[in-house]
């Protein structure tokens, strides 16, 4: 049975590691109010481990992602990244985004090199790891292509050897299969095992769809009903590697798995309608 777990916070330079500890989070809304977003965030995620978090709309789930990549500072508390506390982007660091964050006016190739560009690695040799990369996500016949060529499902396979090509340590992934149709979310949870199990990256993976988290992690925190805290912690014992996710949500195991989590997160779900059902002028009781 998942319960929530006490988990001490990791010694030493780590790479990989990442630890929130007593994190808090504020911003100030237009009228000048203050708004907690993250109250109290204890989160510790080991190197190499596949970490997903779910919880309802404005649980502070990509927040969460922000003060871990360094884009933003928490008010409170501590972050961080390999041992070390978060005072900038830390290196070794990868961020895939709900939207495709691809240049329009690029090709494939010229994309997925953005970043070893940036950190100087010659053309040539960047091109040539540019060009694997794209072998490796099935697109090598696309390079010259250019993102508004692709399907949905082609473009976030770039965004994933975008982020890949790097070697991050830690990669970052702010609900990325979010506007895909199902069959396409499938495949695309698939290849990211694959991706996954070659590298080994810690990963956090924000999502909203309980069934992607329970078939991709090796752990499901749930995160209650903003202000976000961690609500409760689940170890997913299913054996890796996991084959299919479209299949495994079918066996014995995983449908215990998601009727424990989904028993923790329906509360939180029903608070945060009720919240927003409550707004003045929110259409159909949704904000």
């Amino acid at each position: 049975m998942g319960v929530a777990l006490a988990v001490g916070p990791v010694t030493g330079r780590t790479p990989g590691s990442i630890e929130l500890l007593g994190v808090t989070k504020r911003f100030l809304t237009p009228s000048g109010a203050s708004m907690t977003a993250l109250r109290d965030v204890d989160m510790v995620i080991a190197p190499g481990q596949f970490c997903a978090v779910v919880g309802p709309t404005g649980c502070g789930k990509s927040t969460t992602l922000t003060l871990v990549s360094g884009l933003d500072r928490p008010s409170a508390g501590t972050v961080r990244v390999g041992g070390q506390p978060v005072e900038g982007i830390p290196k070794g660091v990868g961020f895939v985004f709900q939207n495709d964050a691809l240049l329009p006016w690029k090709t494939v190739l010229g994309n997925v090199l953005l970043g070893p560009m940036f950190r100087g690695l010659p053309r040539k040799e960047a091109e040539a790891r540019g060009r694997e990369w794209l072998q490796v996500v099935g697109l090598a016949d696309f390079a010259s292509h250019h993102p508004h060529q692709l399907s949905g499902g082609m473009r976030k396979r770039v965004s994933l050897a975008a982020a890949l090509i790097n070697e991050p340590s830690i990669l970052l992934m702010d609900e990325p299969f979010g506007a895909l149709d199902v069959q396409t979310k499938a495949i695309m949870s698939n290849e990211l095992l694959a991706l996954w199990e070659q590298t080994r990256p810690s990963v956090i993976f924000v999502t909203h769809d309980l069934e992607e988290a329970i078939g991709l992690a090796d752990r499901v925190v749930v995160m209650t009903a903003g202000p976000g805290t961690v609500k409760a912690v689940y170890d997913i014992d299913l054996p890796r590697p996991r084959g299919a996710v479209q299949e495994i949500r079918f066996e014995h195991r995983f449908l215990e798995l998601h009727q424990q989590i989904w028993e923790s997160l329906r509360s939180e779900v029903g608070r945060a309608y009720a919240r927003t059902a409550a707004i003045p002028g929110a259409v159909g009781g949704q904000a």
